[in-house]
């Protein structure tokens, strides 16, 4: 479970201090691989809190998820139609489900120990 915290804590501690300019007309296209990137990662972190994780599924949902959003606004770029908008919201709504999920899991999980802790004070209490 903390591995891929850490792992993402290193990535953001890298990415920060890391500058590159990124020319405006890759503005697109790094914007739908932000996305792309933040969907697996959410992706994964409710698979481990679902005990379902799979890291070939992983990053072949991050690549092919990443290839696609590429591909749409590169051929948006081509027709002169913002295509890439269709990939912003598709992940944009997959990012709030799996934030979602994940609290929901996480939040259960907290009120499961609390109410065990509780449950245990009780029964040491009334011995």
């Amino acid at each position: 479970m903390w591995l891929p915290l850490l792992g993402l804590l290193i990535g953001i501690v890298i990415g920060s201090a890391l500058y590159i300019p990124i020319p405006g007309a890759f503005a697109k296209y790094l914007s739908v691989a932000v996305l792309a990137s933040l969907d697996s990662v959410f992706g994964g972190l409710k698979s481990i809190l679902e005990d379902n994780f799979d890291g070939t599924i992983l990053l072949t949902g991050f690549f092919t998820n990443a290839l696609l959003a590429a591909l749409l606004a590169y051929l948006g770029d081509r027709l002169g139609v913002d295509l890439y908008l269709a990939a912003v919201f598709a992940f944009g709504v997959r990012l709030f489900q799996n934030l979602a999920i994940i609290r929901r899991e996480v939040l259960a999980g907290w009120l499961k120990k609390r109410y065990l802790a509780a449950a245990r004070e009780d029964k040491n209490g009334q011995c």
